[in-house]
């Protein structure tokens, strides 16, 4: 029998045949597609033709084209959809990808025909996108260990090996702790929760079969049990539970992976010629020093820590009025901050939800990206990993621009967070090739036959991932290795923290936030508070992310530490984290930086990209209108449609005129001291 995903797909925009492929034909497809890659590459180094850049850098980005399509198809299912035998995959997986990596970056033939042209590169009459493309592979493949020989390039083998296989076991031992803790709730449990939490606990309790509602550890429902909560002695189990995750004992437990991450990174770097991982890794970043980074970190760091100290004795307060002594806990704080909330802009999450229907704000989203680019979204039927995904066929005056792939709700086989991949992406070399771009969230699934209810904060996330989804979508360069969100990391964020400001435009709430029982838009008064309310607690989650970043940072940019929690202590202490707040992500379930070398000594990106979203936003502000036609034109020109062609502060600067700085941070998240 013919492997689907070998053969020609017979199937809407080329989509992988879901209905077709079992879990069987991934490990034979995997071998075959790497047997491939081989020999196309092998290809390229036996020719007796003298190197030139066809022959060389564009055979090499359509080598892997069956190796791509394979790994798309495989990694959108285990990461939204696992099951034992994917989970086996993986683990099974890493090891082959990484040598397959070496084997690349070690083939000496292969980087003597780059080196060749890059010593050629004055002479070879390149447009600047391949200039850009020839630069960034030479650049891979010397940092990929191209230089090495002997026993230093055996090592750097053994060690990129070593941390694949730790990376997967990472993120396999926390999907674990995350789908096998829960907590059942009875009535006195429910006490205090809203209908909303309620109906989200019952959805989970029939997910685990558990004969009533339960807890589980997905943000979607902790969070709001953390805010509503009646039972300090069970918003103490659960938040432990959650801050858990990862260093429980046992098998699932992730610390002494930490340690050992750290150490091969550390040695990594040092056979690549750095003193630490932090040099090697910051160096293709926009912030290109450890010292760049902390300076950011410091000046938002101060602020953010002085606001959140307040905010701590009024709400240590308020615990204090309830009867309750000692010092305000972390399970305490959002309990309290949700009071306070209310208090202060008579705001209740409770009056707020219903507004917020997933729908609608799907339908918000679109509608934004039309009035902005053009783009108009027409739902479509075709295979799909789980019967929860949805499907748009995205098009602009009438042409085809990619297909957008929506998967909203948590399920216990789904990793935790938010995050947006390309099962394919664009490119022109081998045709007008378009994007498959998947957002995956995890918001609460709502019982059969109600409305999908989100926070304001999961709205947020939605229009966040929704951004990233823009940038692959309106990716227009030549090479898929430059394509969509292929640029520095410190960047990539820049679009989907930009896109979230279109959601606190008020003329697009008074259209999409309509009440689910009676359609009717959120009544403007209620709207106002919202939007008011919008920097509430800023210092709260400014502080978790911060010092989460920090300690990313404190790891990588010295000698690896021998117990990661000492240093992650040490750190914390140093900065002076107050005792109710604790970081967003600690150690042992800090998947952004240890499940694999994306976010790893890279976690401040996204508030290196927020100090451009809230200076790129400003531009829309400054002419009085969100939708500028002419502003949403350059900065599609610019930012969404270059990819990595150019430089990340070459193209800020071709969209603003200039770099920017902290203060639209610190005004937007209403830190700076004259707000």
């Amino acid at each position: 029998m013919t492997n689907p995903l070998l053969s020609d797909w017979d199937t809407p925009f080329d989509l992988p045949p879901f209905d077709a492929i079992s879990d069987d034909d991934f490990a034979p497809a995997l071998d075959a597609a790497l047997e491939a890659a081989k020999a196309n590459i092998n290809a390229i180094t036996a020719t007796t033709d003298a190197p030139t850049f066809t022959n060389t850098i564009e055979a090499l980005e359509v080598s892997e084209a069956l190796l791509g399509r394979v790994l798309g198809t495989f990694y959108a299912v285990a990461g939204a959809d696992s099951n034992p035998e994917r989970e086996a995959l993986q683990r099974d997986f890493a090891p082959k990808l990484s040598a397959y990596g070496s084997w690349m970056s070690s083939n000496q033939p292969l980087f003597s025909r780059i080196e060749t042209l890059w010593d050629q590169r004055d002479t070879l009459d390149l447009t600047p996108e391949q200039s850009r493309v020839l630069m960034l592979t030479r650049r891979g493949f010397v940092r990929s260990g191209a230089l090495l020989q002997g026993d230093a390039a055996d090592k750097l083998r053994d060690v990129k090996s070593r941390l694949s296989v730790i990376g997967t076991d990472f993120v396999q031992n926390l999907l674990a702790d995350e789908r096998e803790w829960f907590m059942p709730l009875d009535a006195d449990g429910l006490a205090g929760l809203p209908d909303f939490v309620v109906a989200t606990a019952r959805a989970a309790g029939k997910e685990k079969d558990a004969g009533g509602p339960v807890l589980t550890l997905s943000r979607s429902l902790i969070v709001p049990f953390l805010q509503f909560s009646d039972r300090r002695d069970l918003r103490q189990k659960a938040y432990e539970a959650w801050t858990a995750r990862g260093a429980n004992g046992g098998k699932t437990d992730n610390r002494a992976i930490a340690a050992e991450t750290l150490k091969l990174r550390a040695d990594r770097a040092q056979l690549l010629g750095y003193e630490t991982f932090a040099d090697y890794k910051l160096e293709t970043e926009m912030a290109g020093t450890p010292a760049a980074v902390r300076d950011l970190l410091m000046q938002v760091w101060e602020p953010a820590k002085e606001s959140a100290l307040a905010d701590a004795k009024q709400l240590e307060r308020m615990l204090h009025a309830d009867g309750w002594d000692g010092p305000l806990e972390a399970w305490d704080w959002r309990y309290y901050s949700e009071k306070q909330r209310k208090k202060l802009h008579d705001l209740d999450e409770a009056e707020l939800k219903p507004y917020l229907q997933l729908d609608r704000m799907i339908e918000a989203a679109f509608a934004c990206s039309n009035r902005l680019f053009g783009l108009t979204f027409e739902e479509i039927d075709a295979p799909k990993y789980h019967a929860d995904v949805r499907l748009w066929d995205v098009t602009r005056n009438g042409k085809h621009v990619a297909v957008f792939i929506g998967d909203y709700f948590a399920r216990g086989s789904k990793r935790s967070g938010a995050w947006c991949s390309a099962m394919r992406s664009q490119q022109k070399l081998e045709g007008d090739i378009r994007s498959h771009v998947i957002n995956v969230c995890n918001f609460a699934k709502p019982e059969d036959g109600q409305p999908a209810l989100l926070s304001y904060d999961d709205a947020r996330t939605l229009f966040h991932e929704f951004g990233h989804a823009l940038h692959q979508m309106l990716s227009d360069v030549t090479y898929e290795s430059i394509s969509g969100t292929s640029v520095a990391r410190d960047f990539v964020e820049l679009p989907s923290q930009l896109f979230e400001h279109w959601l606190e435009v008020p003329e697009v709430l008074s259209e999409f936030a309509t009440h689910a029982q009676t359609g009717e838009p959120m009544p403007e008064d209620l709207l106002k508070r919202m939007l008011n309310a919008a920097t509430y607690d800023m210092g709260f989650s400014t502080v978790e992310y911060v010092a989460s970043a920090l300690v990313d940072l404190g790891f990588h940019e010295g000698p690896p530490p021998a117990d990661p929690m000492q240093k992650q202590a040490e750190i914390l202490e140093e900065i002076g984290m107050p005792h109710a707040i604790r970081m967003r992500h600690a150690t042992p379930h800090f998947a952004h930086v240890f499940a694999g070398d994306g976010y790893s000594c890279g976690y401040y990106s996204y508030m290196w990209s927020e100090v451009m979203d809230a200076d790129a936003f400003a531009a829309f502000e400054e002419v009085g209108d969100p939708f500028d036609p002419a502003l949403a034109k350059r900065l599609e020109a610019t930012i969404l449609s270059s990819g990595g062609s150019v430089d990340a502060a070459e193209l800020y600067t071709d969209f603003r005129g200039r770099l920017p700085g902290v203060q639209a941070l610190l005004k937007g998240r209403g830190l700076a001291q004259d707000s």
